[in-house]
């Protein structure tokens, strides 16, 4: 699917309020509320668009110690079953096959420390799991949820 400056538009507004209303939408993009809402629908079919969240402060919530964790696997590990033990691991919050030494890396947030040793002891002891490599968030830095462009293409509004 081609998406257009004002597809780009739509799904920065989404981004940054996901309850923003067509109309309000529409505003920001020069359409109305009902091309809008095509739009977005046109998106969702198309899997562009994949859902509709709300975003927690992790110190709302008391799970502010996080840590990235290299997964190093079997030699016949699939993607599938890396992604199928994340996802029996409430502390996961995130898991990415990538490239380099390790082959996934797993996002991990929790309460505390013990806590994440008890997360991090829950993960290693996947039978697939061969060693681990973990490093600790000490702060964040960049958080954001907006979608990165591919390109630089304008807004409605002109802007880069």
């Amino acid at each position: 699917m081609q998406l257009d400056a004002t597809d780009h538009a739509i799904i920065a507004a989404l981004t940054a309020d996901a309850r923003s209303s067509f109309a309000e939408i529409g505003q920001l993009v020069s359409l109305s509320a009902p091309a809008v809402k095509r739009r977005v629908d046109r998106l969702r079919a198309a899997g562009v668009i994949t859902g509709f969240t709300a975003l927690v402060d992790p110190e709302a919530t008391g799970t502010t110690t996080e840590a990235f964790v290299e997964l190093y696997c079997t030699g016949r590990t699939t993607p599938a079953q890396i992604a199928a033990a994340a996802r029996r691991h409430p502390s996961v919050i995130g898991a990415y096959t990538v490239a380099g030494e390790a082959d996934a890396l797993v996002h991990l947030r929790a309460a505390d420390i013990p806590q994440l040793e008890q997360a991090l002891e829950r993960l290693r002891s996947e039978s697939f799991v061969v060693s681990t490599k973990s490093m600790i968030v000490l702060s964040r830095l960049v958080d954001s949820p907006h979608v990165a462009r591919a390109s630089a293409t304008p807004t409605a509004d002109g802007q880069t």
